[in-house]
């Protein structure tokens, strides 16, 4: 029975939006992560129809003292009902679910009926009309494989480059992220010997920005920090750039999150990685065992509104008022502002890239704008990279409306999971500036240094 008090607890996670639901069942246990992950999804494929069975029978009423929460309801029956019976021994809880089974049966029938279906797949909720059309982003990890091994490796089984991706046995070479191959929106790899090798990583294109904008240096006296890295898709991305040189500090706070890095990190070949359990937030900038960390990668915890993956449509779009909805992107915005200024303090850093899979400026743009009016990023001299060092030819960028200047807005990534064939992404880029380096490329982050006229009487230096 622990079993389904541990798939009630996920789902509890899930309604609590603490997480996107591959995050989350990334962190399970994992001698029973296939198990468990398997009964939650297929949960949330029948909720809305379980929901309504469990209340037409009056299930929680009747057992309240038993049956502690809806999300032990939902996995409980279920199994009941669509999957061969609950598979536990003959505790009071079981007990409780078996008094009804009869009832049970019956509403399931009556909502078949209503709905006009026979069998009790066509009662599933279906797939989100956008993540139907992401492909399946397959990145090679060039610590242990390299593209051409890789493709070599998938045309053997069938695939090929000449060939569209709607046909299901199509591979595209990706033209913005390097070693990055894409295949259709249907294809599985969880069985494929290089994903289970840790030879190639299933990561989405948006996820695989960050760390490609962030380009930290392949050299021995690189130092690197990952500052919320669980569970590892973008920590072993910078160990792969860095070709396993220098040092990539990997911070997570979370102990289960922690354990699934650790696990990833491992399978991903990376040996100049130190995962540490620690808030990236209690770290002491002036440490001196980080003096010499010159890049930070900063993707926070979001809304995550820009998820349509192939899982998180089960969760639906739950309503939520306006007035509740500006007060929890306040308060994430709020940290991850205190993120980036926290960054900013470290002395030797001189590149910060900032990203979420958000799609609400109060988390993008308006943290960035906030960040770049900060007394840290004035003391430490941070402006945004120019656009031409931000993927340059990636054509979807910041809103201009949502910050101070077109030119600013230029310098900011944006992806639309409606238009992009991606998951919904932004990305940003801070830069310590030096005169003697010749690296300030905007006076406010507005306009080049160079277009810059002096004040005369009367007017106003252009923003």
């Amino acid at each position: 029975m622990n079993f389904y008090f541990e798939a009630a607890k996920t789902l509890d996670r899930l309604d609590g939006k603490q997480g996107s639901i591959k995050g989350i069942l990334s962190t399970l246990p994992e001698k029973d992560r296939k198990r468990t992950s398997a009964l939650v999804i297929e949960t949330l494929k029948y909720k809305s129809v379980l929901t309504d069975i469990i209340n037409e029978a009056k299930l929680m009423k009747e057992e309240r003292k038993k049956i502690t929460s809806m999300s032990l309801a939902l996995v409980l029956v279920h199994d009941l009902l669509l999957s061969g019976g609950i598979q536990a021994g003959d505790g009071p809880v079981k007990q409780a679910i078996l008094r009804h089974k009869t009832r049970l049966h019956g509403e399931l029938q009556k909502i078949k009926i209503r709905r006009g279906v026979q069998a009790n797949v066509d009662l599933a909720q279906s797939g989100h009309e956008q993540a139907a059309r992401i492909p399946r982003y397959v990145r090679v990890n060039t610590l242990k494989c390299s593209t051409e091994e890789a493709i070599t490796a998938f045309t053997s089984r069938g695939f090929s480059l000449e060939s569209s991706l709607d046909t299901g046995k199509g591979l595209a070479i990706d033209e913005h992220i390097p070693n990055l191959l894409s295949f259709a929106p249907q294809t599985t790899f969880h069985d494929d010997p290089y994903y289970t090798t840790g030879k190639v990583i299933l990561q989405d294109k948006a996820s695989c920005f960050p760390a490609v904008v962030l380009a930290p240096p392949a050299n021995d006296d690189s130092f690197v920090i990952d500052a919320t890295a669980a569970p590892g898709n973008k920590t072993s991305h910078l160990s792969a750039l860095m070709q396993n040189k220098g040092k990539l500090y990997a911070f997570e706070r979370d102990k289960k999150r922690f354990l699934t890095l650790t696990a990833m990190i491992s399978k991903a070949g990376c040996k100049n990685v130190e995962p540490i359990n620690l808030d990236f937030l209690s770290v002491n900038p002036l440490d001196t065992k980080y003096a010499k960390v010159s890049h930070i990668l900063l993707d926070p915890s979001c809304s995550g509104s820009g998820i349509v993956n192939r899982l998180d449509h089960l969760l639906g779009a739950e309503a939520e008022n306006d007035i509740d909805q500006e007060k929890r992107l306040h308060k994430l915005a709020t940290f991850q502002l205190m993120m980036i200024k926290h960054a900013m303090q470290f002395p030797g850093v001189q590149k910060i890239v900032y990203s979420t899979c958000s799609i609400h400026a109060t988390e993008n743009e308006h943290v960035v704008r906030d960040s770049l009016n900060s007394d840290e990023a004035k003391r430490g001299r941070f402006l945004l990279a120019p656009e031409g060092e931000v993927l340059p030819k990636w054509r979807r960028r910041g809103i201009p409306d949502e910050m101070d200047s077109p030119t600013a807005a230029a310098s900011l990534i944006r992806c639309s999971p409606g238009e992009d064939a991606t998951n919904g992404f932004f990305v940003s880029c801070f830069m310590r500036t030096s005169q003697k380096r010749g690296l300030s490329p905007y006076d406010d982050n507005t306009v080049p240094v160079k277009k810059i006229k002096r004040k005369k009487k009367g007017d106003s230096i252009t923003q």
